[in-house]
Order: C-alpha cells, then structure tokens, then sequence
C-alpha cells in the first residue's frame, strides 16, 4: 500500500497527508508543520520520495543532531555548529540529502521551513 493514501488542501497552504495511518500536515513546501509529527518510518518515506533510496549512517548523524539541536536551541544549527555536531563539511551534507541542506536535511529532518522562521 502507498504510503500516502490522500492529500488534501486545507486552504492556508497546507496540506495534509495520511502516511502510515497518521495525518500529518505539511506546508507548501512540504516541510512539516508540527515539529513532533516527525518520526524515523516518516524520515525514511519522505526520504524515499525524494530520490534518496540508501540512507547511511552519515544521514542519521545529520538528521540526529539537527533534531537534537532545533529542540534543545527552538532554532536549526547554523553551518559552523552543523559542521561541528556531525564532524562533516557542508559540502558532504549538501552532497548527501537532495535539495541540500536548507530543503533536504532540513526538511527531512522535521524542522520548519526556513522561510517561516523568525
């Protein structure tokens, strides 16, 4: 079965989406709209839609730490504090997620939409 069975649009520009038998709301740009929606099975679906089909120890460092670091902080690492928490450059990050950084571990990772944060 697909796990996106429905999506449907709730007029604000979100949109929300039955994946593994849960709804979970996402905004236009497909970042999650609820920080706590987030689990491993959602990263590896959404992962999977996005082309990344082998994730690597790498990718769960980087998703980890971002995780870790927006809940501890209420904001996501800058590039210094990312490159010091995984021990890996930039350049390795934007190589590892499609969409970079900013619209790939970061999105995968369930933090907010960059354009929506203060």
């Amino acid at each position: 079965m697909n796990p996106q069975s429905n999506d449907q649009q709730t007029g604000s520009g979100l949109h929300v989406r039955i994946i593994d038998g849960r709804k979970i709301v996402f905004d236009g740009e497909d970042f999650l709209n609820d920080f706590f929606d987030w689990s491993e099975s959602l990263f590896e679906i959404l992962a999977s839609e996005c082309g990344l089909t082998r994730i690597t120890d790498q990718h769960w460092q980087v998703v980890r730490f971002m995780r870790e670091f927006y809940a501890y902080h209420g904001r996501a690492p800058l590039n210094r504090r990312l490159r010091k928490g995984t021990g890996l450059s930039v350049m390795q990050i934007e190589k590892l997620f499609p969409g970079g950084v900013k619209h790939g571990a970061r999105r995968l990772s369930g933090l907010p939409n960059p354009k929506t944060c203060n």
